[in-house]
């Protein structure tokens, strides 16, 4: 692992182009691009009647996450990411562990995101368009309960 990028020995910092993403019992499913790993606290404002001060304390309130968008390019005859999403009925939700996880250049795991109880919430298919020649993708947005962060 680099960890020194000049004679100073200051480090060098992480690149984020490779990473692994698994989804539940699903398996592992290259992707080639996942965004919304960022969460954040609900902001409650107070002040009692009493208070000397002409303002109000802040105070963190409920955490909250986003959802979890995950791209991929599709392949002949791959059809997982709509087969997961398929899978989801009215009331018989399977919630699953998502990993996702950034890996160094011997493919040992950096840093570790883990999303608690996630479901597929979206599927898209690819656009059409004559004019491009670029390569078909799809997407998926999980819905989660919470996210975890720690080193690999």
């Amino acid at each position: 692992m680099a960890n020194s990028g000049d004679a100073q020995g200051a480090p060098w910092p992480v690149p984020k182009f490779y990473f692994q993403v698994k989804l539940g019992d699903v398996g592992v499913i290259s992707f080639q691009e996942v965004s919304g790993l960022d969460s954040e606290h609900d902001v409650i404002e107070y002040r009692a009647g009493d208070s000397k001060a002409f303002s109000t304390i802040k105070m963190p309130g409920l955490k909250k996450s986003s959802d979890v968008t995950c791209k991929k390019g599709m392949f002949k005859d791959d059809t997982a990411l709509f087969d997961y999403f398929n899978s989801i009925k009215m009331n018989t939700i399977k919630r699953e562990t998502v990993t996702i996880q950034l890996l160094d250049q011997d493919g040992k795991a950096m840093f570790v995101w883990e999303l608690t109880n996630a479901w597929p919430m979206k599927v898209t298919g690819t656009d059409f368009n004559s004019q491009n020649s670029e390569v078909a993708v799809e997407e998926i947005v999980l819905s989660h309960e919470g996210m975890s962060m720690k080193k690999g």
